[in-house]
């Protein structure tokens, strides 16, 4: 497994709500409901201080909001 898809899961595991939204090769998240507090902790000390390409590839792994 590697780093970005087991910081998804785990993010996720606690609770997480973002989603990924890929839309001509941009990656972003996006969030509409409120989450656990562990959760966004994880997001923020973890995936957050990441730099762009490191994050958007743990986001990738995220359920997706784009049409396939």
């Amino acid at each position: 497994m590697t780093e970005p898809r087991r910081l998804a899961e785990e993010y996720l595991r606690l609770g997480g709500t973002r989603k990924s939204k890929v839309d001509d090769n941009i990656v972003n998240v996006r969030q509409w409901d409120d989450e656990p507090d562990e959760a966004e902790r994880f997001w923020q000390d973890h995936i957050e201080r990441l730099g762009d390409e490191e994050r958007a590839q743990v986001i990738l792994f995220l359920p997706s909001i784009s049409p396939i």
